[in-house]
């Protein structure tokens, strides 16, 4: 499929203080916030051994929420940005991203040959190699 075939919107939910540092990284580098991300991304996943280097903070919000989990922290940006959610509403925010990695991680599982659909069986499974 072509990159223009087909587009999506994708929605996350991050730190005020990220998005500030994204929009100044974006424009600084002549791009909308939206190539940014997606060269960011994609950069990501060809480095996705990505992990904290001896000492390093693991990305510790300046903001002094480092002691909160990933969770956490999207629990947090879902409620700064959308305001009072259900339990409903904030539980489809913040798995809706966990959805859209797994999509993500299928497809591209698929395309390297190592998964594969099999309606007999029900499900995904690895291919043998």
């Amino acid at each position: 499929m072509s990159e223009n075939a087909e587009r999506t919107s994708v929605k996350a939910y991050v730190p005020r203080w990220q998005k500030e540092e994204w929009v100044a990284d974006a424009e600084e580098l002549d791009m909308t916030q939206s190539e940014f991300v997606r060269a960011m991304v994609q950069a990501g996943r060809r480095n996705i051994d990505i992990g904290v280097e001896e000492g390093g903070s693991g990305g510790v919000d300046p903001g002094g929420n480092g002691g909160e989990t990933g969770l956490e922290e999207d629990v947090r940006s879902c409620l700064e940005s959308e305001g009072t959610l259900d339990w409903e509403e904030l539980l489809a925010a913040v798995t809706d991203d966990v959805e859209d990695q797994v999509e993500a991680a299928i497809q591209s599982l698929e395309d390297e040959g190592a998964v594969r659909y099999r309606p007999r069986e029900g499900g995904y499974t690895l291919v043998d190699e």
